[in-house]
């Protein structure tokens, strides 16, 4: 039975998810929580066997990904997961026409992760072996994570941003899905945060998909 929070991190190939969940983990760390990562199966398995796989053994790799997040889960107060089931069903519709996934990957996500963050597009693309199909999949595949997630009513934060900046959003979208990354002194003493120290919603900082053109625009040089 989860015990502890658990982030999870979607995004299309090329999207620094990887590196998001390893900075976000050394950040919510710094903050004092107990907090671990669980990397992506996924990429396991493709190092392992030297192939992408099978439309036969998606189902598996989806079941150890979740197996793997609840393991976590049981051992630490906060999980960040690099991607979920959900990921996994997203390429099986996308490569192999198979929608077949969706319905208890989704499920798992719900019961599963308490809060979502995906990687927005605003990364250069990157190539990785014969592990990424290329920069052309990228919209579709970013397309289809956000259309499984509205059809559960799903939350999500969308994450921009460079470096340093991407960390820092994915805290405020943390915080937007109603996981905050550490109380403040005030808080924590039942006083009123000071105003120029709460968190605003402007639009480039927002995270929400409505925003997210002004958020990419307030990051380009």
């Amino acid at each position: 039975m989860k015990t502890g929070k658990v982030i999870a991190i979607l995004g299309a190939e090329s999207t620094g998810k990887t590196t998001l969940a390893h900075t976000l983990t050394l950040e919510l760390r710094a903050l004092g929580h107990d907090a671990a990562v669980v990397t992506e199966y996924l990429r396991e398995f493709c190092d392992r066997a030297g192939r992408t796989p099978r439309v036969e053994e998606q189902a598996d790799i989806a079941a150890e990904q979740t197996r793997r997040i609840q393991a976590a889960a049981r051992r630490h107060d906060i999980v960040v997961a690099d991607t979920s089931a959900v990921m996994i069903a997203v390429y099986s519709d996308l490569i192999f026409d198979d929608r077949s996934l969706y319905a208890e990957a989704l499920a798992v996500h719900r019961d599963q992760c308490d809060a979502t963050l995906l990687t927005a597009l605003d990364l250069p693309w990157q190539a990785d072996g014969f592990i990424r199909d290329g920069a052309h999949v990228r919209e579709p595949v970013d397309a289809l994570v956000r259309q499984a997630l509205d059809s559960a009513a799903l939350p999500y934060g969308v994450v921009c941003g460079q470096a340093d900046a991407r960390t820092k959003a994915a805290l405020s979208a943390l915080q937007r899905l109603g996981l905050a990354a550490a109380p403040t002194a005030a808080e924590a003493a039942g006083e009123p945060e000071p105003a120029g120290r709460r968190w605003r919603a402007r639009c480039a900082e927002c995270l929400v998909a409505e925003c997210e053109h002004l958020a990419r625009n307030a990051t380009r040089p």
